[in-house]
């Protein structure tokens, strides 16, 4: 991989929806640098601390590479004018769920961050872009982004660079997790293989365990729907 240019982005709490609950999906890009600590970015917000944030969940990627794909397939949506649409703090063209791995350790500005898992859409999706299914959609095409821990915590800018550094699992794809996720839901070889990745948080370990004990599925409707608002 070679070096990509960043845009940074953070976003304050603020009402979503008809419901009006407070999130920080509406991310702005800044200028300058801000601080990264073990759990995110100075300034940057999360409504729901049980699903959002946290250490495993500290920063989240999404390319700006989808954007033309979104809008030929949603519409030119006013939200999809400018980088943040999807509740995104590093922007970058480039690198995708293709080619960033689990384990994949970057540095950025001053800071060491490591791809922790990826995104699990919810229903905040559906209101941010105004679509009703928009949180099926990023799950079905795979457009998910994906997420770091912080390693090293130190000031990043605007305009810096993330360059990978290390790679300790580069089989398994952020694509590939998703499709092993949704998609070829049942391939005992591959939840086996998922369920003993160590980098992988442990809640998506369980994911395969269950799968492998119970030959179930999971069923995702309430993220999707929202049914489990607060």
């Amino acid at each position: 991989m070679t070096d990509f240019k960043i845009d940074l982005l953070i976003g304050a709490l603020a009402p979503l929806g008809d419901k009006e609950v407070l999130s920080g999906i509406a991310k702005a890009a800044v200028k300058g640098r801000l601080w990264l600590s073990a759990t995110g970015f100075e300034g940057d917000a999360q409504g729901d601390m049980k699903r959002h944030g946290g250490v495993d969940k500290a920063v989240h990627h999404y390319p700006f590479d989808h954007y033309e794909n979104w809008i030929g397939e949603i519409g030119d949506l006013p939200v999809l004018e400018q980088v943040g649409a999807f509740g995104e703090n590093l922007s970058t063209m480039g690198l995708n769920e293709t080619n960033v791995a689990l384990g994949d350790v970057f540095r950025v500005g001053a800071a060491l961050v490591e791809v922790s898992q990826g995104r699990q859409p919810c229903w905040k999706l559906n209101s941010r872009f105004g679509v009703s299914d928009m949180s099926l959609r990023v799950q079905t095409t795979g457009r998910t982004g994906w997420y770091y821990r912080v390693l090293e915590t130190g000031y990043v800018s605007a305009g810096d660079t993330i360059t990978c550094v290390d790679r300790s699992t580069p089989d398994w794809t952020i694509r590939r997790l998703w499709h092993t996720l949704y998609i070829d839901t049942m391939n005992l070889d591959a939840l086996a293989e998922m369920a003993t990745l160590e980098r992988l948080p442990d809640g998506w370990r369980r994911y395969a365990q269950r799968r492998l004990e119970t030959r179930k599925v999971e069923d995702w409707s309430s993220r999707l729907r929202g049914d489990q608002q607060s």
